[in-house]
């Protein structure tokens, strides 16, 4: 793997959840979008985050991305159950 990579792989995923996000706000216009916002916040951080982490200098960099590229992960996946249990909550209201 290589920058270049990571830096796509990045944008794409992170880019894909903010999407998904912003198409549940539009489909419920009648839900409040605050949790939703909120955790589109904590997404544009954990890009930015990401990004920063990309950009330092190390030595095994295929290491370095393959944690960077885990931690995305983990933590989209977090982010998507966050997502879902405001879903859920919206559809028992």
């Amino acid at each position: 793997m290589n920058l270049r990579d990571i830096k796509k792989d990045i944008e794409y995923f992170v880019g894909e959840f903010v999407d998904d996000c912003i198409l549940f706000v539009s489909a419920n216009p009648q839900q409040d979008d605050n949790k939703v916002s909120g955790i589109i916040e904590e997404a544009v951080d954990l890009y930015n985050d990401l990004k920063d982490k990309v950009n330092e200098k190390v030595e095994n960099k295929k290491a370095h991305f393959d944690g960077i590229r885990k931690e995305m992960l983990e933590k989209l996946d977090a982010l998507y159950e966050r997502l879902s249990e405001t879903v859920v909550a919206k559809k028992k209201k």
